[in-house]
Order: C-alpha cells, then structure tokens, then sequence
C-alpha cells in the first residue's frame, strides 16, 4: 500500500514537471518553427507541426546570414562583447564585496554590514529608467554615448548588486575554520581569498556569472538609450524588425532563435558548475 502510494506521488510529481515543461517550452517551439514558416503560414493561423500543417523553408535564415549578414554581425558581437565583459567585472567586484561584508566587520555611523548590504542590494530594485536620463546626460558630456564602454560601466553598476547578494549568501556557508588555518599558517588575507575561498566558491561565480549574463544579454532600455548605429546589441534590432508595413514575425522569430543559442551554449558549458553552484555547500 505504502509502495503503491508512492508511485502514485511519484506520478503525479513527474506529471506536473512535464507539463510545466511543456507550457514553459512551447513559446520556444513556436517562435524556432514560426522562423521556418511561409508569410502565408505565419498570418494563417495557428500552425504547430511542420511537414503536417506546413511546410518548412529556410529562406528566412538563408536571407539573415547572406543579404542581411552585417546587420546581424554587428549586434551580435556588441552583445557578446558588453554582456561578457559587464558580468565578468560584476562578478569580481561582487565576489570580493561579498568576502569583505561576510569576513569583516564594517560600521558608517548607524549602518552595520547587514545594512550595507541591503544598501547594495536595494540598489538593482530602482527601476531603470529613473537613471535613464541621468546616465544619458552624464555620457553625453563624458563622449561615451554610442560606444560599448558605457554599456559596459552602466551593466557592472546594475549587476554587482545582483552578484553581492548572491554571493554573501554562498561565502556565508563556508567553514571559516579553513581560512583561519590557513592564516594560521602563514597566509595572507589576499592570498586566503583566491587560493582557497575563490575555488571552494568557484560553482557559485558561475552561477551568478550566468545570471549577470542573460540580464545583460536581454536589457533594453538602457541600451536604446545610450546606444546608436555602431554599437546596437541584439535586442534593438530585433525591436528594430517592426517596420511601417507590421511587424516581420519571421525575421523577428530568426533573430530571437539565434538570441537564445549564446545562452544555451553558455548554460550547457557551465552546466558541471551550474549543478554544484544550486546546491548548499555544507552539503
């Protein structure tokens, strides 16, 4: 009876995963087949299975890498650059804020760590375009608009919160007992930090660096603002598929299908460290 039960448990778990996987999955299914669709099958109607409700072609993809190859690559590579930089440099400042806010104690004036930290925290809950206009002047005067740099500063500025929040809650269950055998021995604070916190923790930064990735991968706002013809990333020109004639809902599929590779690439390569990185250390 017990066992019975427990397969039924069991059942019903795997059965409601599957289809939350399903619901989850299908706009990707729909907009990877919609990239592969005639004009006439996109406006016809609701058609899900190719070679039964449609047949597929490839004239979409043929037309994005050969006629519109250098709209595409230009963006491309600005994301990749800004995306990777941004949350490289947010992970490092955030990995090494977080040690000092967990390891030492800090007071300005009534403000102790945990305040600090939620300081830092609430800093990433501001909306945006609050700053929008600030950061737009501000790199205006400095001659920063239209180039990756800016872009870059304004990503490491929103996504450090994100990766301080993160990882003081993974540098908090470490055993403070390692580090202090090691300045037992002779260790110094810096060399403690990288030669036996940042690989105990290395799961961790590349949990938050895949977060800062995708964040920064996505953004929109920002990048419309500070942004122009040389330095547009992917999102902008995937918005940009809107002309006066309605929106190019085969274009557009092409290009967030091709928006989602990085993505999958990066999930898959870091996928040994993304397992570790969710569990708890202790266990």
């Amino acid at each position: 009876m017990v066992k019975k039960k427990r397969l039924l448990n069991n059942a019903a778990t795997y059965g409601m995963l599957l289809l939350w996987a399903l619901i989850v999955l299908f706009p990707l299914y729909w907009v990877v087949t919609t990239s592969f669709k005639e004009i006439g099958d996109v406006f016809r109607g609701p058609r899900y299975i190719p070679w039964v409700d449609f047949i597929p072609t490839t004239e979409w993809w043929y037309n994005i890498w050969t006629v519109q190859r250098r709209m595409l690559l230009g963006p491309v590579f600005n994301s990749l650059v800004i995306a990777t930089s941004s949350s490289l440099f947010a992970v490092i400042f955030g990995t090494m804020a977080a040690y000092g806010l967990e390891r030492f104690r800090f007071k300005f004036g009534h403000m102790k760590n945990k305040d600090i930290l939620l300081w830092i925290v609430s800093q990433r809950v501001m909306p945006p375009v609050i700053t929008a206009l600030a950061l737009f002047i501000m790199f205006h005067f400095a001659g920063l608009l239209d180039t990756k740099l800016a872009l870059i500063f304004v990503y490491i500025a929103a996504h450090t919160p994100i990766a301080v929040w993160m990882m003081t809650n993974f540098i908090s269950q470490l055993p403070i007992s390692i580090e202090e055998a090691a300045l037992v021995d002779g260790a110094s604070r810096v060399q403690v930090f990288f030669r036996i916190v940042l690989p105990m923790v290395a799961p961790s930064i590349a949990v938050t660096f895949l977060l800062c990735f995708i964040f920064a991968w996505n953004e929109f706002l920002l990048a419309l603002m500070l942004t122009g013809g040389r330095t547009q990333t992917l999102p902008l020109l995937i918005a940009a598929q809107h002309f006066q004639r309605g929106p190019q809902w085969w274009d557009i599929s092409v290009l967030v299908t091709i928006s989602i590779i990085p993505a999958i690439i990066l999930v898959v390569s870091l996928q040994r460290y993304l397992i570790k990185g969710l569990i708890p250390i202790g266990k």
